[in-house]
């Protein structure tokens, strides 16, 4: 990814004015090089014509994209750093994130998608499109797991039980769950990984599910972007993003009458005191509440 300009200084004065470690160095370059890519997709290049409005909505994107709060803090501590260590240099002579703060939850809390509109967007996608099976199995995966967006990104063929009619979903602090995913997402699975994955897949593609053209796992805003396109098709004017899958995937199954505990588990909300008791809860059980509420978890297509 291109850099800032002056963000090779700026990492070598954190690196010898805080003695910060190896880590946190990369994850603050990684931070800002990420920044530059959506600046540089605004066609903003100089460093004068970044404004707090235009970080603010980089921030909003990395909430709507399903980034960790803690992510989240840790690039506002990166670009506030930088922009400021311009400041102090003279490059600049206002601060831009002076202003900026983190998204708000109240403001920006996921919209949730009615059946009848998650129907609509899956039939939008041409399948006979290249490309087209594989997003409409991504998507069908997002509904029918609540997978984050991070989660589907690396998921791989491993993590499937097709016999069980489960996966296998690594979550957050490398923690494993069960959760059942149903007849119609394996389908699309199936069908993607026959027909069409091989067009993807270039020598060295590892055993990731959904790749991009260059053989590479779809990254969090490779999916984004799948989303928002078939989003505009269908004609949704709700705000949407890969969490909106998630919190979906919740609200319906509770809307049916699924337990709220059952729930948790399959999303892998619980704290470490609720996951000891969640960690107890019989797989049949889960394919059962699974089967009985979900709407898309039937043969029928």
């Amino acid at each position: 990814m291109k850099e800032l300009p002056y963000q090779t200084s700026y990492l070598a004065y954190i690196q010898l004015e805080k003695t910060l470690s190896e880590n946190t160095i990369d994850s603050y370059r990684y931070d800002l090089e990420r920044l530059s890519s959506f600046l540089e997709q605004r066609h903003i290049n100089a460093v004068t014509g970044v404004t707090n409005a235009a970080l603010s909505q980089y921030i909003q994107t990395l909430f709507d994209m399903g980034f960790a709060e803690s992510s989240i803090q840790r690039t506002l501590s990166s670009i506030r750093g930088y922009y400021g260590f311009l400041v102090s240099e003279g490059t600049l002579k206002q601060d831009p994130t002076e202003l900026l703060e983190g998204p708000k939850r109240s403001r920006y809390l996921p919209s949730v998608l009615t059946v009848e509109e998650i129907m609509r967007l899956f039939n939008v996608i041409d399948t006979e499109r290249r490309g087209g099976i594989r997003d409409r199995a991504m998507l069908e995966t997002l509904y029918a797991t609540g997978m984050r967006v991070s989660e589907l990104s690396s998921f791989t063929f491993e993590q499937i039980i097709p016999e069980e009619k489960m996966v296998r979903i690594i979550g957050k602090g490398s923690k494993e769950r069960l959760v059942p995913i149903g007849d119609i997402a394996l389908n699309w699975i199936k069908e993607y990984t026959e027909v069409e994955r091989i067009f993807f897949a270039k020598p060295g593609t590892d055993s990731t599910v959904f790749l991009n053209v260059r053989g590479n796992p779809l990254s969090r805003m490779g999916i984004w972007k799948i989303i928002q396109r078939y989003i505009l098709l269908a004609g949704i004017t709700k705000k949407v993003s890969p969490h909106t899958f998630r919190h979906s995937f919740a609200t319906h199954l509770l809307e049916g009458g699924a337990d709220l505990r059952v729930v948790q588990e399959m999303l892998g909300h619980a704290n470490i005191v609720t996951t000891e008791i969640y960690t107890h809860i019989d797989r049949e059980y889960l394919k059962e509440v699974h089967r009985s509420f979900h709407p898309r978890y039937n043969k029928q297509q």
